[in-house]
């Protein structure tokens, strides 16, 4: 049987402030976006992201999540 191994990482997230709620609705649009938490502490959102390729991962992060208003920065943790 051949399975497809799926790339996964967590992205957490700072938003500007108040606006964590309006950057969860726009990150369930992605499709690479599994789930989303909304987190107390030094980040807002914890994302986990799933994709075919470290490519295809990278490429959601840095060109959809990223990219998305006001989302203020980052930290991408991809599982081995």
């Amino acid at each position: 049987m051949h399975m497809i191994t799926m790339n996964i990482a967590f992205v957490l997230i700072n938003t500007d402030m108040g606006s964590d709620a309006a950057v969860s609705a726009q990150l369930s649009n992605i499709d690479e976006v599994k789930e989303v938490y909304g987190v107390y502490g030094v980040y807002d959102l914890v994302v986990r992201i799933e994709a075919e390729t470290l490519e295809k991962l990278k490429d959601a992060i840095s060109n959809k999540i990223r990219a998305l208003e006001n989302v203020r920065s980052t930290l991408t943790m991809i599982v081995v």
